[in-house]
């Protein structure tokens, strides 16, 4: 087979000095800068330099032992990711230490930014959590609610290389940080670990538009080089992506690297679409090869359906059959995982290869 052409002609995305400059100074509106202008004409003028000459990862060492290509450079910051998901790893298969549950809180809503009050899917999250540990479970909280409250917690957009060739998304993500493109302070690399040490994964999140809150589908989308990404960047070069397509022609084993953790689902809404969503994150977590932990350990339901948003919070207050429903979801998961580490819950596709892998 001919090596596949690689499709170009998209406008032009380069900015000139002035239009860089523009941007990177409004950064900088807030009067008490002012007094610092010589300084940031300094840092604006590096920034540039980084800029114009595409600095995208300025601190490299040679890859080492056990790659592909141990001269290539990579990243310093994509192999200290990596490190912390190998330390991960070595922690989910200790079968000394207590099995751990990543409990998400999906919703963006906090009192700490513009809504001045808490999520319900935050107080969801602290009743799952309750049973958890009074289960004897490791309990890790992931608050996504955090990329719209606190400085410097972003979760950057999938860049889909893995559309190109799948060896070209590359596991943990190597996209990020983009140090010339400003793309930094991504949190992703302390995600992927949670996501690695867990043995069971619960999201609660309240639907969006029909849809899955904007923190909580970046983080789906960022997780698509947990399946079948390469984790060695040395073997494209980087982002070359002639060698990513050649590479997964000559057969790509498509990696799960999550397969086999559990999972429950709690999603609430107040009018519209929390079953649509459940689906989704269902067949999303599936696809990846995760296992539910059953029926009950996924749940949608509707919080003050039809009622005003501001009494939203009495309406979970008084929904006692809510708050019950996500007890059961936890204590789903927790039989589920207490049961597989007993020997006694088998995924009934085990030993069973994908004849189409994708």
């Amino acid at each position: 087979m001919a090596a596949p052409e690689i499709r170009k002609g998209m406008p032009p995305v380069k900015l000139s000095r002035a239009e860089f400059e523009q941007r990177y100074r409004s950064r900088y509106v807030d009067p008490v800068f002012r007094p610092l202008q010589r300084e940031l004409d300094a840092i604006v003028a590096a920034a540039w330099d980084a800029y114009s000459h595409s600095r995208k990862a300025p601190l490299t060492r040679k890859a080492g032992p056990g790659f592909a290509d141990p001269d290539y450079e990579i990243a310093v910051d994509w192999l200290e990711a990596r490190e912390a998901i190998l330390a991960a790893q070595r922690r989910h298969d200790d079968a000394g230490e207590p099995q751990r549950v990543l409990v998400i809180n999906g919703s963006a809503r906090s009192e700490h930014t513009c809504p001045g009050e808490m999520s319900k899917s935050w107080r969801l999250v602290e009743m799952a959590e309750q049973v958890l540990l009074e289960a004897g479970f490791a309990v890790d909280l992931l608050d996504l609610s955090r990329t719209a409250s606190e400085f410097g917690r972003q979760i950057h957009p999938r860049k889909s290389c893995v559309s190109t060739a799948e060896p070209l998304c590359h596991w943990p993500c190597s996209c990020y940080p983009n140090y010339s493109l400003g793309q930094t302070d991504d949190w992703m690399n302390e995600i992927y670990p949670l996501w690695v040490a867990a043995h069971g994964v619960l999201i609660v999140t309240p639907v969006n538009w029909y849809h899955a809150p904007t923190p909580l589908k970046a983080m789906m989308d960022r997780l698509v080089c947990a399946d079948g990404g390469n984790p060695d960047p040395s073997s494209t070069h980087g982002k070359k992506a002639a060698e990513a397509k050649a590479l997964e022609l000559q057969g790509w084993p498509y990696p799960r690297h999550l397969a086999g953790r559990l999972f429950g689902i709690v999603v609430h809404g107040d009018a519209a679409g929390a079953e649509t969503l459940r689906r989704s994150l269902s067949d999303w977590l599936t696809d990846m090869h995760l296992i539910s932990a059953g029926g009950l350990a996924e749940t949608d339901g509707y919080i003050g359906y039809m009622e005003p948003y501001a009494t939203s919070h009495q309406a979970l207050d008084e929904d006692q059959g809510m708050q019950e429903e996500v007890r059961n979801c936890a204590r789903a998961l927790g039989n589920a995982l207490k049961l597989r580490r007993a020997g006694k819950f088998q995924d009934p596709s085990y030993g069973l290869s994908e004849p189409e892998p994708k």
